[in-house]
């Protein structure tokens, strides 16, 4: 009777420790899996931002007062890159290491995962050499964008100017402005900078 009573409780027991088990799986598979690679996809993720040009600004004779021109910005996504050639990457680009280093600690400060502004404005001849080459430099890649030109000099002060937007600027932008913008501070620039600025478009990619 006691044998029979001690192996029933075995029984229970083991059928209880077996669901227990179970449960456990289960629990890992839903909850703890999925967000393991949520965290994954949210990390591969990149949200490329593409720069709208800004509009041109004439007189009322139809002459161009200000106009845009193509520059390339070098992005990083520190998670990226790989062991490379840093002296042949500042080469290309025209900066030296220490300029480099400190850069791309900045972007590692900004995000690790997304990507980050290394070095600005770029000029035509470097992009081209660089492109020839981005292949030796795993985690970079170049954006393009444009900046303000004035052919008329002398409508300057009307026309006003553009600056690198601040921390300020970011912080009442509503999520517009990033690091790197650059926003009308002066004259017409300023006072049309919603209608001169466009719409900034994303990206995503794997």
């Amino acid at each position: 009777m006691d044998n029979l009573f001690n192996r029933k409780y075995i029984v229970q027991g083991l059928f209880i420790l077996v669901s227990l088990i179970l449960l456990g799986t289960l629990f890992y598979i839903q909850v703890v899996s999925d967000k393991y690679f949520l965290s994954a996809k949210i990390n591969v993720l990149r949200r490329i931002y593409t720069f709208p040009a800004r509009g041109v600004i004439l007189d009322r004779n139809e002459k161009i007062l200000v106009q845009n021109e193509p520059v390339y910005d070098l992005m990083v996504i520190p998670n990226e890159v790989r062991p490379f050639d840093t002296l042949a990457l500042c080469n290309i680009i025209g900066i030296d290491t220490v300029k480099f280093h400190k850069n791309f600690r900045k972007a590692v400060n900004q995000s690790r995962f997304q990507p980050n502004i290394l070095e600005k404005q770029l000029s035509v001849e470097i992009y081209q050499t660089l492109s020839e080459q981005l292949s030796r430099f795993p985690g970079f890649f170049v954006q393009s964008r444009t900046i303000r030109q004035y052919p008329d000099s002398i409508a300057g002060h009307f026309v006003g100017y553009i600056k690198e937007v601040t921390k300020k600027d970011i912080e009442r932008s509503e999520g517009y402005y990033r690091s790197g913008d650059y926003k009308g501070k002066s004259g017409v620039e300023l006072a049309y900078e919603r209608e001169l600025r466009g719409e900034r478009g994303v990206v995503n990619m794997m």
